[in-house]
């Protein structure tokens, strides 16, 4: 009996000890002054972060000792700016969000597995004290770089705009209305119908931009769009290039000859101002083969280097550039300063020089994207 005492004390000092420690273990961390830095990129409405950020809100209360920072890269300039530079200073480069920082280790999106890897790196720098993330940033380089970035945007958007504003096909569409609307000597109508399809054109590009750069930014192919999009350029530089050394070969950087007899039926049945705007939005769709290679382009470089607030305002100016000739050609024909028959007469005359002026221009645009990835400024 004594020795089942014995056996029955033992095992329940044995139970008192495990639960001791099974206690101690649920305990927060001792902090000892010491604090290890998270740092966190995510985006609004982005679901992988939300649970992120839940789990992070968690461990919190476990290890009083982390402390984590927030950033937000949609909508905040100065947030994707740091995570361009940070990736930079852990030589990764930026990816989807979520996106943690955390020790040396740089941890991209959410799951059970990413979870213990986060507790087992903060425990690590618990031991050993980890610097914070933002210590890695050298702040003269890696601030040039981006400044050199920013600059380098706004040119590249103004010239591409250029190139689709000097674009024959817009042109050739607009000179088609006002021709069809001014047989019925209205000139009023005719400036108004002029206006409202523009608008309809600003605002049908515009809300494809949008679409555009928000599908990029979700699945997070920033980087490796941003690429296939310089290639695209030189690739439609020389095409351009093609059409001004050998117009009407194999193919030309316009609207499809098979298409051009319906797009002339579709305009030429507008006799309206609303039936100008509508027909604006369907005139768009016809465009795109010869309009949106520049387009495209712009959205993969802001894509790689713009957060959405900025990439919005850009968009803006982007099509405001690309609109602007077809505003003051109807303008033109409304005040009689030209008419649409020299209108057209002139837009055949330049034609080869419009597609010489293009093709240069999205070439150099292609090439210096290029030239960007290379050297690590974009």
């Amino acid at each position: 009996m004594r020795s089942i005492y014995n056996i029955t004390n033992i095992l329940l000092i044995c139970c008192l000890v495990m639960a001791l420690a099974s206690a101690q273990d649920a305990l927060p961390q001792e902090t000892n002054g010491y604090n290890v830095h998270l740092h966190m990129f995510y985006g609004q409405g982005c679901q992988h972060c939300a649970a992120l950020d839940l789990f992070l809100q968690d461990i919190q209360d476990q290890y009083p000792s982390l402390v984590v920072h927030k950033h937000e890269v949609y909508q905040d300039q100065e947030s994707i700016a740091l995570f361009q530079n940070l990736a930079a200073a852990y030589s990764h480069e930026v990816e989807a969000v979520p996106t943690v920082f955390i020790g040396d280790k740089v941890i991209v999106g959410y799951s059970k597995t990413i979870s213990d890897s986060i507790v087992l790196e903060v425990e690590s720098c618990i031991s050993v004290q980890c610097e914070d993330p933002l210590d890695r940033l050298k702040d003269s380089d890696l601030l040039s770089e981006e400044n050199l970035a920013q600059t380098l945007t706004i040119p590249a958007v103004i010239s591409a705009a250029a190139v689709d504003a000097i674009n024959p096909c817009a042109f050739a569409v607009l000179i088609i209305l006002l021709t069809t609307i001014l047989a019925s000597h209205r000139k009023k109508r005719a400036l108004f119908s002029g206006l409202a399809f523009s608008i309809s054109i600003f605002i049908s590009y515009f809300l494809m931009g949008i679409g555009l750069y928000s599908a990029i930014q979700a699945t997070g192919l920033t980087h490796k769009f941003y690429l296939v999009m310089a290639v695209l350029a030189i690739v439609l530089g020389l095409f351009n290039l093609k059409d001004y050394l050998w117009y009407g070969k194999w193919f030309v950087m316009e609207v499809p000859l098979k298409w051009r007899p319906n797009l002339k039926k579709l305009i030429k049945g507008v006799t309206s101002i609303p039936g100008a705007f509508f027909i604006g939005f369907v005139v768009s769709l016809f465009l795109l083969p010869c309009t949106s290679g520049p387009y495209i382009v712009i959205l993969g470089l802001l894509s790689k280097v713009a957060t959405k607030n900025y990439a919005l305002t850009l968009l803006v100016l982007y099509n405001i550039i690309f609109v602007l000739p077809m505003i003051l050609i109807t303008f033109a024909v409304y005040f009689g300063i030209t008419t649409t028959e020299k209108a057209e007469e002139l837009r055949q005359k330049k034609l080869k020089a419009l597609h010489l002026i293009a093709g240069l221009i999205i070439l150099c645009l292609g090439i210096g994207m290029l030239i960007a990835m290379w050297f690590g400024i974009i």
